[in-house]
């Protein structure tokens, strides 16, 4: 009676464990940008850096350096909430960045005056694409400024926030 109430108890966790929901090969995490102040005369632009190291693969009698990529899209959105054109796509390399950028008249329409005195808001949000089965985790780290359109002098900058989760456990972006 022993091994049969045994096997039972065995065989109810064996069908719990193989009824957990699979784990996908990719999943999106998306870090929010805080939201900065932009006059008519400036642009918003997002950086992202992949601050992952390479690696060195031994394979057999071979060695290979691997490369952590990161891959994912920026996105900007205007003071209600509306996505300000498409997201732009990025892959990057270790210890390689990408910008994306936004100016002033794509979140006010030409047709349409500014409200007040020529400034509005912008946020943006950077998503990475994780994938589970790749096996060099991506590092990235981003941020969000603001500059003069004619100029290209910096006039706000400001380091990304939230976390993004790694192959090695929660990382906070700097």
């Amino acid at each position: 009676m022993r091994l049969v109430c045994s096997l039972i108890a065995i065989s109810l966790f064996a069908g719990a464990a193989l009824a957990q929901p699979a784990i996908p090969d990719t999943f999106p995490t998306t870090v929010n940008l805080p939201v900065v102040g932009l006059a008519s005369s400036e642009t918003a632009q997002v950086n992202v850096v992949n601050l992952a190291g390479s690696f060195l693969i031994i394979s057999g009698a071979f060695s290979l350096g691997a490369t952590a990529s990161c891959t994912g899209a920026i996105s900007f959105y205007d003071a209600s909430g509306n996505a300000i054109g498409s997201p732009t796509s990025f892959t990057i390399n270790s210890g390689q960045t990408f910008s994306a950028t936004v100016p002033y008249s794509a979140i006010i329409p030409a047709d349409r005056p500014p409200s007040g005195n020529g400034r509005t808001t912008v946020r943006a949000s950077v998503t990475i694409n994780r994938t589970n089965t790749a096996g060099i985790p991506c590092s990235p780290a981003s941020n969000l400024e603001t500059f003069d359109t004619a100029t290209g002098v910096t006039h706000v900058h400001v380091e990304g926030g939230g976390t993004f989760w790694g192959l090695a456990g929660l990382r906070q972006a700097h």
